[in-house]
């Protein structure tokens, strides 16, 4: 039944496999490792600078993170009046503004020893004691803690740009499935989402054509009339500024009651199909009427009422704001196989073979552990005049680990790169570290590694009572080493770290800086559909009144022959009645024809005669209908010529680039700082050692 449906409206197999070959399908499933997981430790990453600059997002941010948080707690706060809600919030705001990332782990440090010492002008131990904040920060470590809650902290991070596209940019479809989750765990997810793609949303250019598309299916609870849930602030922004973005948003629900008045006043086309009760079309018919009334456009209330009341199955009324008045369609079979919604065990079959090929990708590139068996000791003493920097704690430590720390050199440069043919100005900052080796050079820049330290990262004294020291190498105590490494690592720089550019030369385009051989043709490519929806509007613009004249002359040709067909029926009618009263007068009258019968044939005669030149007439009017719809089809073919040529533009994502090369100048180079630095690491009991300062 299901393929003599998809028959039906002339689809098969072979498109449903194109899509398949054309588009990556992912199904996600946070909290559970049914499917793809997801992680959310990346979900307290400081936001862009563009939110951190506008106080009003970055707060809106900010309560959003909180409340699902404390959500997932089940803890309902308000945001003005919960002493819980407002000490995160200024956690939050503190360490975002000084553009750094927030962990789970390091939250509940903070909860016990917050990095400000008043809330208003209450000191923090008579507004929130420490035996208070003990007990919050012990309910968010036993959710961290729970073995549940590991599959939440596994997998692939939350980007927005790795949702949409493969590391090969391939688009892709993501697909998230929550039905396994409590009601607040569902919405600690779908508002962390909702942040997420706020925040990718600020970063795209202005654009008039479809960049993404976002879909929630069953809106019941996440967007309110009355409650405010964490997930509605961020969706009424959606709703508000997507499209000027090119960020469409499709929500369904069986309820409108359940959503939102401002957010049904936000949506420009519905679709609407049959309702169960007077209430929900009542509630639709509200809602249309208030965005026509705010289109300018005309509604009829009665008439919309009385296409509801009628719709039978896969039947709906298009209502779109551009249009004089709602439509009504059917909806065509469907090119998934709607069996009904998926089980776990399904998705974990759909999903196993791209487990084993994850190419999760980690945002920065992680440093080398030293190795277990380096001798350690206690802190040892420097020469004067050699500086030495110690980098924060930032993870909890496992249980039964001991904190050692290693000596590594680490320098933050900070480097221009400028370009007249390609209009490049750009500024590149590393942070880049490097052990120290025994012998006359001590230092290899080329095996160096870029690691993420902010500079409230690295202080003078360390945190921490004890700890054991790696042994520092000999060349380290040189204090005249240190201006030498300095020097390599700018020669370094200029011959090594060159900004690498690509080209297309069917755009006559280069990339941006930080823009990569993936990224560059997913830009290129919005650009291309930007030019190709520009020209296809010129094309319409071109052909519209054309078409427009064919067709009302069109029309006045068919009422001609119409008219024509009619006069000749007519006189045809007449010819035969003149035709047959002459007959029987010949027949029935007096043996000698009358002056009447003589006047009769002459009349048929002329009607015989005038029926011959309606027919003629007729033949005209056809004939002038056939070249005007003839003209019509060409003029249609032209523009489907023209638009079938829009389609012949080279595909950016299977173009081959060109590679450029960018040197800096050595005196855009410059190291802001470079310095010995004591990294911490845990060391577990067998021997394993992971950075503690991540």
């Amino acid at each position: 039944m299901w393929r003599a449906g998809l028959a039906s409206w002339g689809q098969d197999g072979e498109r449903i496999q194109r899509l398949r070959e054309a588009v990556d399908f992912a199904i996600y499933t946070p909290g559970s490792s049914a499917g793809l997981p997801v992680s959310l430790l990346k979900s307290f990453q400081a936001p862009s600078a563009g939110i951190q600059e506008d106080e009003e997002l970055l707060r809106e941010r900010i309560q959003a993170a909180v409340s699902g948080l404390l959500g997932l707690l089940g803890i309902e706060a308000d945001p003005l009046q919960s002493r819980d809600h407002i000490l995160l919030s200024m956690i939050f705001d503190q360490s975002w503004k000084q553009g750094r990332d927030l962990s789970l782990t390091e939250l509940i440090q903070q909860i016990q020893k917050p990095p400000f010492d008043h809330v208003g002008v209450f000191d923090l131990e008579s507004y929130y004691p420490a035996k208070d904040r003990g007990a919050l920060a012990m309910r968010l470590n036993n959710l961290l803690a729970s073995p549940g809650f590991s599959s939440w902290v596994e997998g692939e991070p939350l980007n927005v740009d790795r949702l949409l596209y493969t590391s090969k940019g391939q688009p892709r479809l993501s697909i998230f499935s929550i039905a396994h989750l409590n009601d607040s765990e569902g919405m600690f997810f779908v508002s962390t989402l909702l942040n997420e793609i706020v925040s990718w949303m600020r970063q795209q250019p202005g654009t008039s054509t479809l960049r993404a598309l976002l879909y929630m299916d069953e809106m019941f609870g996440f967007l309110p009339p009355v409650a405010n849930p964490p997930s509605k602030g961020p969706l009424l922004t959606l709703l508000k500024q997507g499209r000027a973005c090119g960020l469409g948003v499709l929500m369904a629900t069986q309820n409108p009651k359940d959503i939102d008045y401002k957010a049904l006043s936000n949506t420009g086309t519905w679709f609407v199909g049959r309702l169960q009760t007077d209430r929900d079309q009542e509630r639709v018919l509200d809602g249309l009427e208030g965005a026509a009334a705010g289109s300018g456009s005309a509604f009829d209330r009665q008439a919309t009422q009385a296409k509801l009341a009628g719709l039978g199955k896969r039947v709906f009324i298009l209502h779109n704001v551009h249009d004089d008045e709602p439509r009504e369609f059917h909806t065509r079979w469907a090119l998934s196989y709607l069996s009904g919604p998926l089980t776990r065990a399904q998705i974990k079959t759909l999903m196993s073979e791209r487990r084993k090929q994850a190419d999760v990708q980690h945002s920065s590139a992680q440093a080398a552990s030293p190795s277990a068996a380096a001798k350690t000791g206690s802190r040892p003493m420097l020469p004067a005049g050699i500086t030495e920097y110690f980098a924060n704690v930032r993870s909890l430590q496992p249980e039964g680990a001991v904190l050692v720390r290693y000596p590594a050199l680490v320098a933050v440069t900070r480097t221009r790169y400028e370009d007249k043919r390609s209009k490049t100005d750009h500024l590149r900052e590393l942070t880049l570290m490097t052990g120290i080796e025994e012998g006359p050079a001590g230092v290899d820049w080329q095996q160096s590694k870029e690691i993420r330290l902010a500079p409230g990262d690295l202080v003078s004294e360390p945190h921490e009572e004890t700890a054991e020291y790696g042994e520092l190498p000999q060349s380290a105590l040189n204090k005249s080493k240190y201006s030498d490494w300095q020097k390599q690592l700018v020669n370094w720089i200029y011959s090594e770290r060159p900004l690498e550019l690509y080209y297309s030369p069917s755009m006559k385009q280069h990339s941006q800086p930080k823009e990569s051989e993936r990224d560059f043709p997913i830009r290129l490519e919005q650009v291309a559909r930007e030019e190709r929806d520009l020209r296809l509007e010129q094309f319409r613009k071109k052909y519209a009144p054309k078409v427009s004249s064919l067709q009302e002359r069109i029309r006045r040709a068919e009422g001609a022959v119409e008219r024509e067909k009619e006069q000749a029926t007519q006189h045809k009618m007449q010819s035969t009645i003149a035709i047959g009263a002459t007959l029987l007068g010949a027949l029935f009258g007096r043996k000698l024809a009358s002056a009447t019968n003589v006047r009769g044939a002459g009349s048929a005669v002329r009607s015989m005669s005038r029926a011959g030149k309606e027919a003629g007439d007729i033949r005209r009017a056809e004939e002038t209908l056939e070249t005007l719809q003839q003209q019509l089809e060409e003029l249609e073919a032209a523009f489907q010529a023209d638009c079938a040529a829009l389609d012949s533009i080279v595909d950016p994502r299977t173009e081959l680039l060109e590679t450029t090369a960018l040197r800096p100048k050595k005196s855009n180079i410059d190291v802001r700082f470079c310095a010995l630095t004591w990294l911490p690491y845990w060391r577990s009991q067998t021997g394993a050692m992971h950075p503690a300062w991540e």
